[in-house]
């Protein structure tokens, strides 16, 4: 065993690591925004749970999160609740900032 290889699984090791935290933020992230939009449509806990879910599976469609802003912006459209691309935006913003802090705190 060389010290090349050593590196090269720590590197390997640190990359899934790291990969793998990418994708419990986001699916966290993902969860936060679906319940926020299942407020804004006034939607009861059972329905909230439910669409929080549904929101997380959405984001599987293709990658970045243009198929969760397209879901929301839909779903929106179809409550009657007027709320725009820009909120949207904003509110995965500050969705992924606290799954960020949750995820590192382990929470």
């Amino acid at each position: 065993m060389t010290t090349f290889d050593d590196r090269e699984r720590a590197f390997e090791a640190k990359f899934a690591r790291d990969a793998e935290l990418e994708f419990r933020i986001t699916a966290r992230r993902n969860r936060l925004v679906g319940e926020w939009a299942a407020e804004r449509m006034g939607l009861t806990a059972e329905e909230t749970e439910a669409y929080a879910r549904a929101v997380v599976q959405a984001d599987f469609e293709e990658p970045g999160e243009a198929d969760v802003i397209r879901k929301l912006t839909g779903d929106f459209a179809a409550a009657g609740v007027g709320i725009d691309d820009a909120e949207i935006r904003q509110a995965l913003n500050a969705c992924e900032e606290q799954a960020r802090q949750h995820v590192v705190r382990g929470a």
